[in-house]
C-alpha cells in the first residue's frame, strides 16, 4: 500500500488515502505500453483519402474512335488513367484498414503501468472532489494553477528571473495537466474545455494515450475508488 495525501480545491491537505500496490506500484514494461499506445492510435485513425479508379469515374462508355484504320493508338475508354479526367492508378482507397488488436489483460496492465509511473515520478495528486458550482473557466484555471504551484511542482526546472506576468503566461503555455473524475459533469466539462494544456476526462473514457500525453495527473478520490473496483 502507498499512502497519498488528499487535497481540497485550495491544495490544502484534508486527509490521506491508501493506494493499492497492484494498481499504483507496477513496474513499467515499455514494450507493452508502446504496443497499447500504437493499438489505440491505430484504431482511432480515420481513412479520409480516397481516389476514384477508372471503374468509378463517370462517363467513358463510348469508344473514342474505332479500333483500326485511324493510325492512332487503340483505346477503349476516355476514362483510362492516362487520359485527363480518367481514373487514378494506385491511389489511396477508403477501404484501407489500420485497426490493431490487443487483449484486455495487456490493455489493462499498460493502463495501470501508466498510473504507477505518474505516482513514482511525483506527478500525481489526489483531489477530494471537483464539482464546479458554475460554468466558470476562470475558477477551473485557478484550481489547476493552485495545484501546479503547491503540489505538482517541477523541481527539475530552475526558476527564471522574469516579470511575474510574463512568467505566468510562459508557464501556462507549457502546462500539461490531465484531470480524471469518476463521472461526467457538464459544468466541469465546459469549464475545462477552453484551457490550453488541460484536459478533463471521466472514468468511462480513461485511456493510455492521454495518461502519457499529459505530464501531471490530478485524480479525484471517487475515481480512485472506482478504479480499484474495476481493475483490482
Amino acid at each position: 500500500m502507498f499512502k497519498a495525501s488528499i487535497y481540497n480545491k485550495k491544495a490544502e491537505v484534508v486527509g490521506d488515502i491508501n493506494l493499492p500496490e497492484d494498481i499504483f506500484g507496477l513496474k513499467v514494461n515499455e514494450g507493452l505500453v508502446h504496443q497499447a499506445v500504437v493499438t489505440q492510435m491505430a484504431n482511432e485513425r480515420q481513412v479520409l483519402a480516397h481516389t476514384k479508379q477508372r471503374a468509378d469515374v463517370r462517363g467513358g462508355g463510348k469508344k473514342p474512335w474505332k479500333q483500326k484504320g485511324t493510325g492512332r493508338a487503340r483505346v477503349g475508354s476516355s476514362r483510362s488513367p492516362i487520359w485527363i479526367g480518367g481514373g487514378v492508378t494506385f491511389g489511396p482507397l477508403k477501404n484501407r484498414n489500420f485497426s490493431k488488436n490487443i487483449n484486455q489483460k495487456m490493455k489493462k496492465s499498460a493502463l495501470l503501468m501508466a498510473l504507477s509511473d505518474k505516482l513514482s515520478e511525483n506527478n500525481l495528486a489526489v483531489l477530494e472532489k471537483i464539482e464546479s458550482e458554475n460554468f466558470k473557466t476562470k475558477e477551473f484555471d485557478k484550481l489547476v494553477a493552485t495545484f501546479e504551484k503547491k503540489v505538482l511542482k517541477d523541481e527539475k526546472k530552475k526558476a527564471e528571473k522574469k516579470d511575474d506576468k510574463k512568467k505566468e503566461v510562459a508557464k501556462k503555455a507549457k502546462r500539461s495537466v490531465l484531470l480524471i473524475n469518476a463521472k461526467n459533469d457538464e459544468k466541469d466539462k465546459y469549464s475545462a474545455k477552453n484551457l490550453p494544456g488541460v484536459k478533463l476526462i471521466n472514468l468511462d473514457n480513461i485511456n493510455i494515450v492521454d495518461l502519457l500525453r499529459y505530464k501531471k495527473l490530478i485524480i479525484t478520490v471517487s475515481a480512485i475508488e472506482k478504479i480499484e473496483k474495476r481493475y483490482k
